[in-house]
């Protein structure tokens, strides 16, 4: 099993491996060649110091440079494996404390890597509205993008259906209409439409309306018929009701041409002063207020308009469900635009961006604080899970000969060490 749980090793390349080792390898047997070198001095030091005494100062170094270099080949060998295979306490350091390093390390990294501090310093520093601002602002990415959500259109709406959310929104709106008051908000759309005298073009379109109705064959002989019924026997013998007919649509029609032509005509006034009274009544009339929320409540109660929302919802749908998955979609193609143009926009807004960061900026610093320790503890439980003897090989090929030259630096300390120790004894003895 690899160090990280998967198939894939983490060592890097087999060559780069292959190399590692043979330097080790070469930096071992080298340190080792010292070490028996030391040996070897000593002794023929100490053999030839009767003849020679200055040797003994050689015999002093070589036999200090022995012990500190044995020191630390076994404070080298102490960290990976027990030295010579013997029990002794205290070796075998990082495999027999594997667990308390994997906790440690856990720990290490959620304080000082992922405190709040260090984790905000470093996000500010990267400018993640520009990253958003250059990916949308490339056509194909954008139209890459309108594809994607274009291809979740379907599962959205469908989403949407299932999960009661379509029917929680249109409830939420009925609520919401049912607390607007609406004679006075019908008051200010009517004010809006009077402005300027703008509701005397419908009352030209309501005079032209009466003129087409008087014009008409079927709606004369209608009217004639009705005062036929009216008048007397005698009189129709003298056709009276077709001469009345006349005379009624004759007076009518001029009487419209004259309020269509006079801008001031005292008909346009008495329009002018029913309109005005008919809006003051909507805003200060409790008796208007009344009526106009029971038409509210009537009209939100019909089943046929909840019928409307639903036909109207699944005309939508189809629509949208049709338009996504065509050759040539009209969606697909505002969104791409619409993606572009948002990030040619976001590129060139700083205060946008400011904004867009920090926003960025708080919410993955949120993110990170919620789930430090999880991180921690994932880091903790892949370390206990590696394997002890790769987890060994992998520290010391990539250390060890580091670790090797501390062999050599113990030589020489305590060589030098040894030979200033010596040094002190002559002259302690001379005196």
């Amino acid at each position: 099993m690899s160090l990280t749980g998967y198939d894939a090793p983490i060592e890097g390349t087999i060559a780069d491996d292959a190399a590692k080792v043979a330097a080790l390898r070469r930096t071992k047997v080298i340190a080792t060649g010292a070490l028996a070198l030391c040996v070897a001095v000593y002794a023929i030091a100490k053999y030839f110091e009767p003849i020679l005494p200055w040797l003994g100062f050689v015999a002093a170094f070589a036999e200090a440079a022995t012990i500190g270099g044995l020191a630390d080949w076994y404070a080298v060998v102490a960290l990976f494996r027990r030295p010579l295979g013997l029990p002794i306490p205290h070796t075998a350091i990082i495999p027999e404390n594997q667990n308390r390093i994997a906790d440690n390390l856990g720990r290490f990294i959620e304080v000082n890597f992922l405190a709040p501090g260090p984790v905000r310093e470093k996000l500010n520093e990267v400018d993640f509205a520009a990253l958003v601002a250059d990916w949308l602002s490339d056509p194909e990415r954008a139209a890459g993008l309108s594809r994607f959500v274009a291809r979740l259109v379907p599962q959205t709406l469908s989403a949407i259906e299932r999960s009661g959310l379509r029917d929680f929104v249109t409830q939420r709106i009925v609520e919401q209409v049912e607390k607007v008051p609406v004679a006075p908000l019908a008051a200010e759309l009517l004010s809006a439409f009077t402005d300027d005298r703008r509701h005397q073009k419908l009352f030209d379109e309501f005079t032209k309306v009466v003129g087409r109705f008087l014009a008409d064959d079927e709606a004369l002989a209608a009217m004639r018929e009705k005062i036929r019924e009216e008048l007397p026997t005698v009189f129709n013998l003298f056709r009276a009701d077709a001469y009345l007919l006349k005379k009624i649509v004759a007076s009518t029609g001029l009487l419209l041409e004259e309020v269509r032509a006079d801008p001031h005509h005292p008909m346009r006034q008495e329009f002018d002063r029913f309109v005005l009274n008919f809006l003051e009544k909507l805003r200060t009339s409790r008796d208007y207020a009344k009526r106009a929320e029971k038409l509210k409540r009537d009209f939100l109660a019909r089943p046929e308009l909840r019928e409307l929302a639903q036909d109207m919802w699944e005309s939508l749908r189809s629509v949208i469900e049709h338009d996504a998955s065509a050759p040539k979609s009209m969606i697909r193609e505002h969104l791409a635009g619409m993606f572009v143009e948002v990030g040619r926009h976001l590129a060139s807004d700083r205060k946008i961006r400011a904004d867009m960061n920090q926003g960025f900026v708080v919410a993955l610093a949120s993110f990170v604080e919620s789930q430090k320790s999880g991180v921690s503890g994932f880091i903790a439980d892949q370390v206990k899970r590696w394997d002890l003897a790769q987890l060994t090989r992998l520290i010391e090929m990539n250390i060890g000969r580091d670790l090797q030259y501390i062999r050599f630096n113990g030589m020489l300390i305590g060589g030098m060490a040894g030979l200033m120790l010596y040094v002190g004894e002559l002259l302690f003895l001379a005196n």
